[in-house]
């Protein structure tokens, strides 16, 4: 594998280039620090009109579902659990903004999440929240407990990276074999996503990699002094990492057959697909409608996600990890529960999950399909 930088990541994506220029490591960090409470202070915004009609073509798997009729009545209030930070998930302001929450007859509160991923799906089945988005290689193994959650639609795929120093001699995933690597959570996402491809390759992830756990904002501190020999990370810092000539990225899951795979997934109350059925499709539906505006109008949802992003991360930044994200990409149905299926016998290759999980069963339990109702 070739050095890959921005420059040629973008261009493939039909993203404009971008000036690599040295980034302040305390000023990047700081912008992107993650609040401390487990809930946020709820976040309010004023719609603008209802957004134009979204080209439904390129997207046919929700063309009939997004003609489905508006709730009558009162609009529905709902708690929406997120994480401000990330950018993947621009799609939620611009659902805001731009009115498809709104056109769907829903009034929106928006919660920043920080704490862990079994707190959020415990708030979600309890009602403290009535749905959450989240990255789905770290919901799978918690929603084994049994949490009263049901997976609606993927949102997007990319956003995971393997970065190092250029001339480091890490050309390639297979060259992290006998190699220290620097993570942010030894049981997050990234680890098992680039685990899972060690082991597609051939490599035990658990017995021929060192994994080292850092804070995440001094991942790139680790690999400059000289303590390991990679880092994994995720957008934006990952990308914003990745302007500097000094890295230069390994991997990322958007390589080979996962570029067609979602990994960050929107999860709905259990209560709420049962009592609620048609506000569950319109929360949904409303979520998707904004990510199929977020894929055609990148530059628009750049200027709706900037007031999240960090300082250092401008317009053109943020609009080149929206292009990057495959935001036309967010299977819901049957092609949902094979993406589940396909992810949890993945964990079950780096053991994460037990052997004897039926991983058949186990995505016919976690997901549903909001649109046969």
């Amino acid at each position: 594998m070739q050095e890959r930088g921005l420059m040629d990541k973008d261009n493939k994506r039909g993203g404009s280039g971008l000036d690599r220029r040295h980034l302040l490591q305390a000023g990047l960090a700081a912008a992107f620090a993650a609040p401390l409470g487990a809930f946020g202070a709820a976040q309010a915004f004023a719609p603008k009109a209802i957004a134009p009609g979204v080209d439904l073509s390129e997207f046919p798997l929700c063309r009939t579902a997004s003609d489905a009729p508006a709730l009558t009545g009162a609009p529905r209030k709902l708690k929406l659990s997120w994480n401000a930070g990330a950018v993947c998930l621009a799609p939620v302001p611009v659902a805001i903004e731009h009115g498809f929450f709104q056109k769907h007859n829903l009034d929106v509160e928006l919660i920043n999440y920080s704490g862990s991923t079994d707190q959020l799906l415990e708030a979600i089945a309890t009602g403290k929240s009535d749905a959450g988005l989240g990255m789905a290689l770290r919901w799978l193994k918690p929603l084994e407990q049994g949490f009263d959650v049901k997976i609606a639609a993927g949102t997007h795929g990319g956003c995971m990276r393997v970065l190092t120093r250029a001339g480091s001699g890490v050309d390639k995933l297979a060259d992290l074999k006998g190699k220290i690597v620097a993570v942010g959570d030894l049981a997050g996402p990234d680890k098992n996503f680039f685990s899972i491809q060690l082991a597609n390759l051939g490599i035990d992830p658990n017995k021929d990699v060192d994994w080292r756990a850092y804070p995440g904002n001094l991942l790139n501190v680790a690999v400059e002094k000289g303590e390991v020999q990679a880092f994994l990370s995720s957008d934006p810092l990952g990308y914003l990492w990745l302007k500097d000539s000094q890295y230069k990225e390994v991997a990322s899951n958007l390589d080979g057959e996962y570029r067609d795979k979602s990994c960050c997934i929107l999860g709905l109350r259990g209560s709420l697909v049962r009592e609620e059925p048609q506000v569950a499709r319109a929360l949904t539906q409303a979520l998707l409608d904004a990510a199929m505006f977020t894929a055609q109008n990148p530059a628009v949802t750049a200027k709706s996600f900037q007031p999240y992003a960090p300082k250092t991360a401008s317009l053109d930044d943020i609009e080149g990890m929206v292009r990057y994200h495959t935001h036309h990409h967010h299977p819901v149905g049957e092609v949902l529960k094979r993406e589940l299926k396909g992810y949890a016998d993945d964990l079950k290759s780096v053991q994460v999950f037990k052997p004897s999980t039926d991983t058949a069963k186990f995505a016919e339990r976690i997901y549903v399909d909001v649109f046969a109702v």
